[in-house]
């Protein structure tokens, strides 16, 4: 019985028509979430911060992504990159809605933390985008790898192209946190207060050695834990 459930809930998920009702609802609620929460005068602004340094690198922990598409003005200007799998494509399709353009990643779940395969593509695909002057989102943790540890993929992303990596964290005073989830995926809730914050820009040299892109790796850990943190304390809660 339950292996037809899993069935079904795979097929359900993979249903286009299932995919685009999803979005449209999931899209919708996070409009009103975003009207609802009234930043504080506290929040950093990140027009300001992005201005003469385009395009840049916005760094998100997993989990933490759901307010993302609602904190630039212009996302003309903005891509993101997304996993192919089947649960992300209500993700991408979220983000078309926002007007962000959808860079399609590997299939999702990655066994390491080396850039293979669909990660290639993924890679040169964010490459073009800088080089056309859109700001690229990206996810700094690895789906189902460790959390809140940067990956080697963003990293790499920021030594290839020259540009500077920006760690964003966003945090609302009312939320529930998927306990279950590897990511302790965060749901914002309507009607609270709302504050981003962001860190210093990492720039990683083209010419970056091995152990040189690890320390990068580890300064971005850190700046995004910082600033995750600086997010909750500044709205009341906790990270």
């Amino acid at each position: 019985m339950k292996k037809a459930v899993r069935r079904f809930g795979k097929t359900l998920l993979a249903s286009n028509r299932f995919q685009s009702i999803a979005a449209t609802l999931l899209y919708g609620a996070l409009v009103f979430v975003h009207k609802t929460n009234r930043f504080i005068s506290d929040s950093d602004n990140l027009v300001q911060a992005v201005d003469g340094k385009t395009p840049v690198i916005i760094a998100l922990w997993h989990g933490q992504q759901l307010m993302a598409p609602f904190l630039y003005p212009d996302n003309e200007d903005v891509a993101a990159l997304v996993s192919k799998s089947a649960d992300a494509e209500i993700n991408a399709r979220v983000l078309e809605k926002a007007g962000v353009m959808v860079i399609r990643g590997s299939g999702g779940r990655e066994r390491t933390q080396t850039i293979e395969k669909g990660g290639i593509r993924a890679l040169k695909g964010m490459l073009k985008a800088l080089a056309r002057g859109l700001n690229i989102v990206m996810i700094a943790d690895i789906s189902k790898g460790a959390p809140r540890q940067a990956g080697e993929g963003i990293v790499t992303l920021g030594k290839l192209s020259g540009r500077p990596i920006i760690p964003l964290a966003v945090a609302t005073s009312r939320y529930h946190i998927v306990e279950k989830s590897w990511d302790k995926t965060t749901i914002n809730l309507p009607f609270g207060r709302a504050c981003l914050k962001l860190g210093n820009p990492i720039h990683i040299p083209r010419d970056a050695s091995d152990a040189e892109v690890a320390d990068f790796r580890q300064m971005l850990t850190n700046e995004l834990n910082r600033v995750t943190e600086k997010a909750y304390q500044a709205v009341g809660a906790r990270a």
